[in-house]
C-alpha cells in the first residue's frame, strides 16, 4: 500500500532540509563578498564613521607621546645620537605614523574592497549547490516499508543537523562583521605606535596581522564551502560498491551529513587557518 511507501516524504523532507542549507550558502557568499562599509545598509559603518574622529584625535596625540618614549630609550648620547640622517629618519617615522593614523580607514576599506573582489572571483557568479543525487533519491522512494522507516528517522536526525549547522554558518559571517568593526577605530591608536622605536611600533605590526586574518577569513570560508560541498557532489565513497542499495543510501546521507558538520567547523577555525597559512 502506498500508506507505507515514505519514500517521496523522506526526499521531500531532505530537498527541503538542502533547499534551506542552499539558501544559507548563498546568503554566507553574498555577506562575504560585501564590504562591512555596506553591511546592512552601512548603518553600523555609520556609527563607526562617528567614532573614528575620537580615535584619530587619540592617536595624533600619542604620535608626539610614542615618538618621545622610542627616541629616550634608543638615545645615550643626545648629542650624537643628532645627525642629520638620524634627524631625517626620525621625522620621516612621524610623517609616516601621522598620515597612517590620519588615514587608516580609507587603507582598510580598499582592502575591503578588494577581499570581496576575490571572493567573487573565487565562485564566478555561480554559488556552489548541494544536491541529492539522482540514484539515491530512485533508491529512496523505491524503498520498503523496514528500510524507509529507517531513513525517516535518519533523515530527520540529518534534518536537525543541517539546519543548526545552517545557523551557526550565518553566525559565523556575522561575527566576523562584528571584529572587522570593532577594531577598525583600533587602527588609528595602533598606527601611532610606529612613531616609537621597534618595541612600541610592534603594537602596529600586530594589529595589522590580526586586522588581515579576519579580512582574509571571508576568503578561507569561500574555499572551505566550495571544498566541502564538493566532497559531498562527487558521489559514495569506492568501498561501498557491494553494499546493498539502501545501505549506500544510508552511508550517503551519513556522508552529507558529516561533510556538512565539517564545513561548519572549517569556517568556525577559518580565521586561525589564515593565521597560520600566512604567518599572520
Amino acid at each position: 500500500m502506498d500508506i507505507f511507501k515514505l519514500g517521496q516524504n523522506i526526499l521531500d523532507l531532505l530537498e527541503m532540509v538542502f533547499g534551506f542549507w542552499n539558501s544559507q550558502v548563498s546568503l554566507v557568499f553574498s555577506l562575504l563578498g560585501q564590504s562591512p562599509v555596506n553591511f546592512k545598509n552601512g548603518g553600523p559603518w555609520a556609527v563607526i564613521v562617528g567614532i573614528e574622529p575620537i580615535f584619530v584625535a587619540v592617536g595624533s596625540s600619542l604620535v608626539v607621546l610614542f615618538f618621545v618614549i622610542g627616541f629616550c630609550s634608543e638615545s645615550v648620547d643626545v648629542k650624537e645620537e643628532m645627525r642629520f640622517e638620524v634627524i631625517l629618519r626620525m621625522l620621516m617615522r612621524v610623517g609616516i605614523a601621522e598620515w597612517l593614523v590620519a588615514n587608516n580607514v580609507t587603507i582598510m576599506k580598499a582592502i575591503f574592497t578588494s577581499v570581496g573582489n576575490l571572493v567573487g572571483l573565487l565562485t564566478s557568479g555561480t554559488i556552489p549547490t548541494l544536491t541529492i543525487d539522482s540514484t539515491q533519491a530512485d533508491i529512496i522512494k523505491n524503498l520498503d516499508f523496514g528500510p524507509s522507516l529507517v531513513m525517516l528517522i535518519l533523515a530527520a536526525l540529518l534534518s536537525i543537523i543541517v539546519i543548526i549547522c545552517g545557523f551557526f554558518l550565518i553566525y559565523t559571517v556575522y561575527f566576523r562583521f562584528l571584529k572587522i568593526l570593532i577594531i577598525v577605530p583600533m587602527g588609528a591608536i595602533a598606527c601611532a605606535t610606529l612613531s616609537g622605536n621597534r618595541t612600541i611600533s610592534h603594537t602596529a605590526v600586530t594589529y595589522f596581522k590580526y586586522f588581515l586574518s579576519v579580512v582574509l577569513e571571508a576568503v578561507t570560508i569561500a574555499l572551505a564551502i566550495i571544498i566541502c560541498n564538493a566532497f559531498i557532489n562527487s558521489g559514495l565513497p569506492t568501498f561501498t560498491g557491494s553494499y546493498a542499495d539502501w545501505a549506500q543510501t544510508l552511508i550517503y546521507l551519513c556522508e552529507m551529513t558529516f561533510t556538512i558538520a565539517m564545513t561548519v567547523g572549517s569556517v568556525k577555525g577559518a580565521q586561525n587557518l589564515t593565521s597560520r597559512a600566512l604567518g599572520l
